[in-house]
């Protein structure tokens, strides 16, 4: 049977995903893909359009169409890298891995992040510091059935925050932010009391419908927020 453009948008989209094309890739030419795909160009054509429209790829004359590095509906919400963060403020980053596992999805993550029955993630405890104190502490985890090559990633040099934003683009994200009390974990890591008033975000981001990461970032005591329009 012969490909339709959501096929082709559908697989191109796949590719993404899955690293095959990352961020500043070119894809080949609509010829090529028209090749590939045993599809009419015009087909191939209805499809690149439309990924370019939906802020993917963007397509340039001669230069061909690339990947974006920072796709469009990204860049209107820009995931914040906390080295970059820390870094900014003229303070020293320093990362460390706390903990990393493979497991099954937890009912209310799988219920959250709406993933299949028994799916799996990776849960990692990271711990981010300015200066040599402790600046963040971040609780993540990532869908393996959308992202199974983050299971070999050691995540021991760069952490998760900076390897998913080269990684992945996202269509979607949910935030809230929240106060909440140290518990005895919390006040371990980030050098507080267990009771403490903290500041913490929580940030779900899904790509073409499905979950990419839930992650909950807690911040040492008397964090400031500050956003600019």
């Amino acid at each position: 049977m012969t490909a339709t453009y959501r096929d082709v948008k559908a697989d191109i989209l796949e590719k993404i995903t899955l690293g095959i094309w990352p961020p500043g890739s070119t894809i080949p030419k609509e010829i090529e893909l028209a090749e590939i795909y045993d599809c009419a160009r015009a087909t191939v054509n209805r499809a690149m359009r439309e990924l370019a429209e939906d802020g993917i790829v963007e397509r340039k004359r001669k230069a061909g169409t690339k990947v974006r590095m920072a796709p469009v509906r990204q860049a209107r919400f820009e995931i914040p890298i906390v080295r970059k963060e820390i870094e900014d403020k003229g303070t020293e980053y320093r990362y460390a891995l706390v903990r990393k596992e493979r497991q099954q999805a937890p009912d209310w993550l799988r219920a959250r992040l709406r993933l299949n029955d028994g799916g799996a993630v990776l849960h990692l405890i990271c711990m981010h510091y300015a200066d040599g104190a402790p600046y963040q502490y971040e609780d993540r985890w990532i869908n393996l059935d959308l992202l199974p090559n983050a299971a070999e990633i050691d995540f021991a040099d760069t952490g998760p925050n900076e390897w998913l934003v080269a990684t992945i683009p996202f269509s979607n994200a949910e935030i809230s932010l929240l106060a909440t009390m140290a518990d005895a974990e919390l006040a371990e890591h980030l050098g507080c009391s267990k009771g403490d008033a903290l500041f913490q975000a929580e940030r779900s981001t899904w790509w073409d419908g499905k979950a990419i990461t839930f992650v909950r970032l807690t911040f040492r005591k008397g964090h400031r927020m500050t956003t600019r329009y």
